[in-house]
């Protein structure tokens, strides 16, 4: 005990004897000690990143069975695959934004009850597998900041290496983790992907468990992942879980602003909302997350000068914005239940930002900028929501005697939770932390 408690004493001097990025990170008396207690600078447990949902890449090939609604359209049929969603400058530059929105729109197939890609369209996920698989959109100043690209770095100055021990799931963002009774064949081959990546990792790493960070989106994906998966081997398998401003099931007012007025998650530059807006409807990553009964109940959500909407009024609302009947059933079916991921798991999120909470569109007019009215949240997602899934989770965690963590961070935007240095130096300390710690699944 004597020994133990000398040792802590000193870790502070021992501490600074590490490489900088390292000693940035160790703030945690569970981290440090575990780092220094162990006598060496060692990766322990391989990572697999899922982004956030503008950040993975889609490629197309156009096969003779695509009808293109203007010439240029098919241009490049039988040309083999080339990229659909990646640099969007590229959209612009070469006119290919109608195009651009054919080919990314899905059609719901109401036999199928699934979502699928349009004929002679063929899309794929490029570079599954490493944490450069995806990228972000819109460059600030000539500079990566988003999709994850900082975390990345932070971690490789560490001694995580991209295919070795750090790993990228990325996604197709048009689809969504299907709700029980809802079949997406999409996700179903993702997953199984997903898993085979997850063992590949843990075999190359000498057994060792995975942990799984995810963000915004990517959170949602890895969280339904982990429930896909059987509880044996989850077990076997994930060492930790990092949700990071995850998008909750309990949902949230903004999947709703970008329905009614266009994406805020999706950019390109130039090209408004209201111009996006009829391909992000087609969409099945948009219409979950929508706000729950149990969270919003009959507050109005979306105010018109003759109709208020809450979360019990969506068959109306998706009516007036011009949804055909079989999407509002297909809506009205999903299931916004909170499954807790019976792995240990840390959750970070930013608090403390204006949040929509609601929107007043005076005139009825869904095409013009409609008044807001903000509460708490992080930007993107109501606090009340957050707080719920929250309380459900650590509920059902702490009930299977699993470990679950909640880190609040003031003043800290969704987007920015990954790129200001306050809040990343957080994440990364919770992921050197669950690599240290000893949990112990029941």
């Amino acid at each position: 005990m004597a020994m133990k408690t000398e040792l802590l004493r000193l870790l502070p001097l021992l501490l600074l004897l590490l490489p900088s990025p390292l000693r940035d990170y160790l703030w945690t008396d569970e981290a440090a000690s575990c780092r220094v207690g162990q006598g060496q600078l060692q990766v322990y447990h391989p990572i697999i990143l899922f982004p956030g949902i503008s950040c993975p890449n889609l490629e197309a090939r156009l096969t003779d069975a695509y009808t293109p609604s203007v010439p240029r359209c098919g241009a490049l049929k039988g040309k083999g695959w080339f990229p659909l969603w990646n640099k969007t400058w590229d959209v612009l530059d070469h006119d290919y934004l109608p195009c651009l929105q054919e080919q990314m729109s899905p059609v719901y197939d109401p036999i199928l009850n699934d979502f699928r890609n349009r004929p002679g369209v063929e899309t794929r996920v490029p570079d599954f597998g490493s944490s450069y698989g995806f990228t972000s959109k819109g460059e600030v100043d000539g500079r990566n900041l988003f999709c994850m690209s900082k975390l990345i770095q932070e971690l490789e100055a560490v001694g995580y290496r991209d295919r070795d021990t750090l790993f990228g799931a990325p996604y197709d963002l048009r689809h969504a983790p299907p709700s029980p009774g809802q079949p997406s064949q999409v996700y179903t081959d993702y997953f199984a992907r997903v898993k085979d990546l997850v063992q590949h990792a843990s075999e190359k790493n000498g057994n060792k468990p995975i942990i799984l960070v995810g963000h915004s989106f990517g959170g949602k994906a890895a969280h339904d992942f982990v429930n896909w998966t059987p509880l044996p081997w989850r077990k076997e398998f994930i060492k930790h879980m990092v949700l990071i401003a995850p998008t909750p099931p309990t949902g949230f007012v903004q999947v709703l602003m970008n329905l009614v007025s266009g994406p805020s998650a999706i950019l390109i530059p130039t090209v408004t909302s209201l111009d996006l807006r009829p391909m992000w409807r087609t969409f099945a990553s948009s219409l979950v997350s929508l706000p729950s009964t149990r969270v919003f109940a009959h507050e109005p959500l979306v105010v018109t000068k003759h109709t208020n909407y809450s979360a019990y009024d969506y068959r109306d609302l998706l009516m007036a914005l011009g949804f055909g009947t079989n999407i509002i059933k297909w809506v009205l079916h999903m299931k916004q239940k909170v499954d807790a991921p019976l792995v240990p798991t840390t959750y970070l999120n930013g608090v403390g930002i204006q949040t929509i909470n609601q929107a007043v569109y005076r005139d009825s007019n869904f095409d013009v900028e409609p008044e807001y009215v903000y509460g708490d949240g992080d930007d993107i997602i109501n606090l009340v929501s957050l707080l719920t899934f929250v309380e459900e989770m650590r509920r059902q965690q702490h009930r299977s005697n699993i470990h679950f963590k909640f880190i609040k961070i003031a003043h800290t935007n969704h987007s920015h939770i990954l790129i200001q240095e306050r809040s990343l130096k957080r994440v990364m300390a919770e992921i050197l932390e669950a690599n240290c710690r000893r949990d112990i699944m029941s």
